[in-house]
């Protein structure tokens, strides 16, 4: 089992092990022995869980809330099987996504038109359905109590417009999934984190992640926990990089569309590639390029399909 990673204020991170070590992130909020979990990773990364709450002294019994950021698999596909192994539990999913959790039919031919079949199939395993009486809509504001400590839910559509983050009353930190791009610890320099954008299919609505963006900004954060990967600071800065990251993005799809030359996606990635090694010498970031290109290979790949449908989108 990976080991545990501990923050603040009883705030701890599981790898969930998705692909590779370091790509996806498992949040366990533990107050006065009960336990929120937020973002689910797939069914492979519930014995993670359950080792990592044992050896924090929670019972199964103790899990009460349960909080995918949304349905994209990483981070509700194994939102079933961890409700079968958390009896109390209860399911906090954006309204949007609801639906999703409690008949996963139309999420797993989404995943096998992106990954095909074989490789979805390993990489997430047979989802289990949710039963609505478990399933709690999370509405923008709404209060979750564990054991007194309050985690606030906030709407923050962009990525997916079923996404969600929780805002920590102890701390004042901020759970952000994906609405506040990806942050490997590879590319850190001297502790110092850097972000890239999320551009993923097939709701990526750059207006709408600026709001988010500037929404979870003005909650004035000492921390937020991305779910790729970990807690980051000086959150005002890595704001400032993203909000120019997706604005990038989008002026690059615009300008590969308007060439019109080849096959668009391969040349979407590789506007990518550039921008990506534009984004390490103007970061400084001390890696090779090859490595870079295989730490970002799922996004590269997933930011251009994301970009050519929010493009046809604008047809």
């Amino acid at each position: 089992m990976s080991p545990v990673i501990s923050y603040v204020d009883g705030i701890y991170a599981v790898d969930a092990m998705y692909i590779r070590p370091g790509l996806a992130a498992i949040y366990l909020i533990i107050q006065n022995g009960r336990a929120a979990i937020f973002d689910c990773g797939t069914n492979a990364s519930v014995p993670q869980v359950l080792y990592a709450l044992e050896s924090l002294g929670v019972s199964t019994s103790g899990v009460e809330f349960i909080v995918p950021s949304h349905v994209h698999l990483d981070h509700a596909g194994g939102a079933g099987a961890m409700m079968e192994v958390f009896p109390n539990a209860r399911l906090v999913v954006h309204p949007r996504g609801a639906r999703h959790m409690a008949d996963p039919s139309r999420l797993v031919e989404g995943v096998r038109a992106v990954y095909g079949e074989a490789t979805a199939q390993a990489l997430y395993g047979d989802l289990k359905p949710v039963s609505l009486s478990r399933i709690v809509e999370a509405r923008d504001g709404m209060a979750l109590d564990l054991a007194g400590r309050i985690l606030t839910v906030l709407d923050t559509p962009g990525h997916a417009k079923h996404h969600i983050c929780l805002r920590d009353s102890r701390t004042g930190h901020i759970f952000a999934g994906d609405a506040f791009g990806v942050s490997y610890r590879e590319i850190d320099v001297d502790g110092r984190a850097f972000v890239f954008a999320l551009t993923s299919p097939v709701q990526f609505d750059p207006q709408a992640i600026h709001t988010s963006i500037a929404n979870i900004l003005a909650e004035q954060p000492g921390a937020i926990y991305l779910a790729h990967f970990g807690q980051v600071t000086d959150v005002r800065r890595l704001g400032g990089d993203l909000h120019r990251l997706v604005d990038a993005h989008c002026d690059l799809a615009r300008k590969v569309h308007a060439d019109g030359k080849g096959e668009r996606h391969s040349r979407l990635v590789n506007a990518l590639r550039q921008l990506l090694v534009e984004e390490r010498v103007r970061q400084g970031w001390q890696i090779a390029d090859a490595e870079l290109f295989d730490i970002f290979s799922d996004e590269l790949d997933v930011n251009a399909q994301g970009l050519e449908v929010w493009l046809d989108s604008l047809n």
